[in-house]
């Protein structure tokens, strides 16, 4: 099975440690840290680049993921491929 993977860069306003605390306040879905709830996200991985910038993969399901992004965190910039 050969699987189509979509990717985003994602370049964040506010370091992506900063961002990490939307998580540790309330155990969202029961991880700590945005790449840990990408990556438990069917399908998908998160690879930070640098402070504010991460790689995205997603098989099926980058509509969901990004259209949450928009909604929950500050985006300066996504470049899709």
């Amino acid at each position: 099975m050969n699987a189509d993977y979509q990717t985003l860069i994602v370049k964040f306003g506010k370091p992506i440690k900063v961002l990490d605390d939307i998580f540790r306040d309330t155990q969202f879905w029961g991880v700590a840290t945005l790449k840990e709830w990408i990556d438990d996200y069917e399908s998908s991985r998160f690879t930070a680049i640098d402070s504010h910038t991460a790689v995205i993969t997603s098989e099926y399901n980058m509509e969901c993921l990004l259209e949450w992004l928009k909604r929950c965190t500050p985006i300066a910039e996504i470049t899709e491929f």
